[in-house]
């Protein structure tokens, strides 16, 4: 993960439109994900709940403060 590792540091110090563009870029390189029919009715059950008000949502600053938390940790 050396050169991987290397990579990220450099984009991270990228401004936020460069960082958001390099995004972009990769992402149109991988191949669209075929999810299963279970997955494909999980998503739909949890968009359902959210729709309902059953679902607690957590803002993406603390889910990103627990990952990298547990990134962390390793």
């Amino acid at each position: 993960m050396g050169a991987a590792r290397k990579i990220l540091d450099e984009a991270l110090a990228l401004p936020l439109e460069e960082r958001a563009a390099l995004v972009d870029a990769l992402n149109e390189t991988l191949e669209p994900v075929e999810l299963s029919p279970e997955w494909q009715a999980e998503i739909r059950r949890r968009i359902e709940a959210i729709e309902r008000g059953e679902a607690r949502l957590v803002p993406w600053d603390e889910v990103r403060e627990r990952l990298r938390a547990k990134l962390t940790d390793r």
